[in-house]
């Protein structure tokens, strides 16, 4: 009699682990960081690429096993726990992870970090959760594996949506942005928890998760249930899918946006854009353009409203004058192109 496998969560937690290693073209043996938190996300994450470390997920009828140092077909696996500090025993509950990965076969260590800087508490701890899941990469080729779930997905979408952000905000999370590779995009939350229910693995439940002071949790717990309810369920499904269907639409765009740069900006130009040749094209390829070439030539940050008074040195040229930009630079239009240059105080 063949062995029963492994329960119908755990098994789809693997598959879409293995489906985005493959997708993202990191081929076994290649090895990976699980950013791991301790909470259910992470955990099944952690439990899912450690079963595929040991080249499990290629053999039929294999056992689940861990494997920190990856048999041959697997990738091997580290995982890094990030200490923010911001919790009273936070050290405390970041060496127990580390502990429990151990158990799971997961070699891992704990980055303590220092969550400082402008733009809130939850965006100076995500930079400084970056820099440190960066520095735990053991080769420069290794993806740090994310558990972000379809759940997330959709509250980023409702957040772009929110904040009138646009196309490339409401696409949502990149399953693969390198070096970051979000294997669980299509994984629901509820999965990810009766996965780890189903292999025994102990969770650690953030007490952040549940503070209504944090706009995703209030999305999570007061928004997205009144939505499901309202529109009798498979919202969070919906988003996602428009999440996706917005990404492949960005994607043909951008890569037309490339095409038209290049247009505009040969290389005896000297950086500048030929206002003419992006004339002829459509504002979402135009915005595309001025957007790349303006972050790439040291604009710190753009909004909306900057772009758009940018496109319309082009799009609705009538003699104006430049327009300052952060990075202490202004766009001006001059002799048919457009120029980007320190600006001139005093």
């Amino acid at each position: 009699m063949r062995p029963a496998g492994p329960p119908e969560t755990v098994a789809e937690v693997r598959a879409a682990v293995r489906r985005a290693l493959v997708g993202a073209g990191c081929p076994p043996g290649t090895p990976v960081v699980v950013a791991c938190s301790g909470g259910a996300d992470s955990m099944a994450l952690a439990d899912a690429a450690a079963y595929l470390a040991a080249g499990a997920a290629g053999r039929r009828g294999g056992a689940a096993t861990g494997g920190g140092a990856g048999a041959a077909g697997g990738w091997p696996v580290t995982a890094a726990v990030v200490d923010h500090g911001l919790q009273d025993g936070s050290g405390d509950r970041a060496a127990a992870t580390v502990a429990l990965l151990g158990r799971l076969g997961v070699p891992a260590r704990v980055y303590p970090v220092e969550v400082a800087g402008p733009g809130g508490t939850e965006a100076a701890a995500r930079r400084a959760r970056y820099a440190a899941l960066l520095a735990a990469r053991p080769t420069p080729d290794s993806p740090v594996l994310l558990g972000h779930t379809l759940d997330d997905q959709a509250e980023t979408v409702l957040l772009g949506l929110g904040r009138g952000s646009g196309a490339r905000s409401i696409a949502g999370m990149a399953t693969w942005d390198p070096p970051w590779l979000r294997p669980l995009l299509t994984v629901r939350r509820s999965s990810t928890l009766a996965a780890c229910r189903a292999r025994g693995i102990e969770v650690w439940h953030d007490p952040h998760n549940e503070d209504p002071r944090f706009t995703r949790v209030r999305l999570r717990h007061e928004v997205l249930p009144l939505m499901e309810d309202v529109l009798a369920g498979g919202v969070a499904e919906a988003l996602a899918r428009t999440a996706a269907q917005l990404a492949e639409d960005g994607a043909a765009l951008d890569a037309a946006a490339a095409l038209v740069r290049a247009a505009a900006a040969p290389p005896p130009a000297g950086g500048d854009l030929d206002a003419s040749v992006l004339a002829g094209h459509p504002p979402a390829v135009r915005r595309r353009v001025l957007r790349g070439w303006l972050l790439d030539s040291g604009v710190r940050e753009l909004s909306d409203a900057q772009l758009r008074a940018a496109d319309d040195l082009v799009g609705r040229w009538r003699g104006q004058g430049g327009i300052a930009l952060p990075g202490g630079l202004e766009l001006t239009r001059r002799h048919g192109r457009l120029l980007l240059r320190p600006t001139l105080h005093g």
